[in-house]
């Protein structure tokens, strides 16, 4: 499933291509072909993220929402502008630009189109809302939820959502002590909680386990029972840990990597994690075979001897 990270990184990507231009915007699925019709020849206004959560809202005063779900993607075509450091487009200030095919969602990846290929490009596959202007084009296929919704429909959307250390970035103190009461108060086991958006916003299935175990939590602790100093350790590494997915387009969450290591990690998912998706191979620390377990029906990822 993809992750906050990866959300932020289209909301950004939209609101470098998309943002401020009229669109053209079709269902050629037909799955949303009444939305569809409702932002046609509108105007995006801006392109927002909550965790997992995709907000755009458009000069009619609608908004479209988005969440991709366990399957769902993005695919950009055309002048796609390369995000430095999360936000900024290199060659904004008149660098030759290149046509682009990028993909974002679970993983994303990146590739040069061909040129003397017809545009638009066409849509392939089950595209479920492709917004376009006249050099860039965004299919979405695959998603969970995406509808049209009204101002208020979408503020309510926000309000059952917990903190995000991105959007609520103005006041990170306050919100790391909502995350510390939303958990302390609570007998669920801790790994359970940092699944629930609404106790915290943005974190999947690699982040919990990656974050439990740097802070060598045992995620079937009871909420109530972790001390609130351990649960704003959690919010303040998952506030750095966000930080850098968004730079980097990629979950590396291995603290312990040198430059050179952490750019191989990059190029190589198997070196990325401490225990997420390692089951039966041995704890990078004590050497443990990892465990794989069903915690609300999601793989849970732990090192029995070093989270306890």
């Amino acid at each position: 499933m993809p992750e906050g990270h990866t959300v932020h990184r289209i909301a950004r990507q939209l609101a470098l291509d998309v943002v401020g231009r009229p669109l053209a915007v079709t269902s050629p699925q037909g799955r949303f072909a009444d939305g569809a019709a409702r932002l046609d020849g509108r105007t995006m206004t801006a392109a927002t993220a909550v965790g997992k959560q995709l907000l755009c809202p458009f000069d009619s005063g609608e908004v479209l929402r988005v969440h991709l779900g366990l399957y769902g993607a993005w695919d950009f075509h055309g002048d796609v502008s390369p995000l430095v450091d999360g936000d900024r487009a290199r060659g904004s200030l008149g660098a030759p630009r290149v046509r682009r095919a990028v993909r974002m969602g679970e993983d994303e990846s990146e590739r040069t189109a061909r040129d003397g290929l017809a545009w638009p490009p066409p849509p392939v596959g089950a595209v479920r809302v492709r917004l376009a202007t006249d050099v860039f084009v965004a299919d979405l296929r695959g998603p969970s939820a995406c509808e049209v919704l009204t101002p208020d429909e979408a503020a309510a959307v926000r309000d059952r959502l917990g903190p995000d250390p991105v959007d609520r970035a103005a006041d990170l103190d306050a919100a790391g002590r909502e995350v510390v009461e939303r958990v302390t108060t609570r007998g669920v086991p801790v790994g359970q909680l940092l699944m629930d958006q609404a106790v915290v916003a943005g974190i999947g299935n690699i982040y919990r386990a990656e974050l439990l175990f740097r802070a060598r939590l045992d995620p079937w602790t009871p909420g109530r029972r972790v001390p609130a100093e351990v649960v704003r350790g959690l919010w303040d590494d998952w506030a750095g840990l966000l930080a850098d997915g968004i730079r980097d387009g990629v979950m590396v969450t291995r603290e312990d990597l040198d430059a050179d290591g952490r750019a191989a990690a990059l190029r190589d998912r198997d070196l990325r994690h401490w225990v997420y998706g390692r089951a039966g191979l041995p704890c990078r620390v004590c050497g443990t075979p990892v465990v794989v377990e069903d915690m609300a029906a999601r793989k849970l990822y732990r090192c029995p001897t070093c989270q306890v």
